[in-house]
């Protein structure tokens, strides 16, 4: 369940879907334990959902890294005076 932020420096707290940006990420549970898929006879998928809240959206978007998983990452400067100007 989405409560906060997932930006870790943020404490913005979830409360509505037009608040922020909602992201949905459908991941396989072999890929998120690092279990080999062969190794696996059936692969699961798994939807994971991840918000930044509107003061967050207009710099950061969400990115994922082989090594950490889910991190936040700067957007473009353009892209970012773009979103925070709408």
């Amino acid at each position: 369940m989405l409560s906060k932020c997932a930006n870790p420096g943020c404490s913005a707290t979830f409360l509505y879907l037009y608040q922020g940006k909602l992201f949905r990420l459908d991941t396989s549970i072999e890929s998120l334990a690092r279990i080999p898929v062969r190794e696996v006879t059936r692969p699961s998928r798994r939807v994971e959902f991840f918000w930044l809240c509107n003061q967050c959206a207009a710099e950061l978007t969400l990115g994922y890294n082989k090594g950490t998983g889910i991190t936040v990452v700067p957007l473009p400067k353009a892209l970012g005076r773009a979103a925070s100007a709408s």
